[in-house]
């Protein structure tokens, strides 16, 4: 497995890394589990993607902004942890905001689910909770929360 190449080979660069927008930590370590903090569509601290799934963001643009979301949560792992520590993503939590009439939640989250497995390969390969919330910090349209299980050494 090699994350970075496998970047470059899907035309991706790891974002930088953001810092907490409260009195927590980004990546959280317990033992050999590390617990990544809700992660949202900004790109080098700008924020992308701001607004209702099927209302101002269309479910393309939900798919790319989940996406975004994973990125975020692999630069902080490569950050905190190092892809050489993990063995691999267990779960993650995906949130997000719509219109009333929206109802596409899976394929947007598969932006963030396919995003993990191309870079992460079988290291990849999670479960998942998808959760629709009547807000997000920002007005942001998706957030992404995840787990992963260290090396013991």
């Amino acid at each position: 497995m090699n994350p970075k190449l496998n970047l470059d080979k899907l035309g991706l660069k790891l974002p930088n890394v953001s810092s907490p927008g409260g009195s927590y930590l980004s990546v959280n370590t317990r033992k050999d589990i590390a617990y990544v903090a809700i992660q949202f569509p900004i790109l080098n601290e700008e924020y992308k993607y701001q607004g209702r799934l099927g209302e101002e963001i269309t479910t393309d643009q939900g798919f790319k902004a989940m996406e975004l979301c994973a990125l975020n949560v692999l630069a902080q792992i490569d950050s905190k942890i190092g892809f050489e520590n993990i063995l691999g993503l267990n779960h993650i939590d995906a949130y997000f905001q719509s219109g009333k009439d929206w109802d596409d939640s899976p394929i947007v989250v598969n932006g963030a689910s396919e995003l993990f497995v191309n870079v992460l390969e079988e290291k990849g390969t999670h479960s998942r909770a998808i959760f629709g919330v009547e807000k997000l910090p920002r007005n942001f349209s998706v957030g992404l929360t995840a787990t992963f299980t260290l090396k013991n050494e």
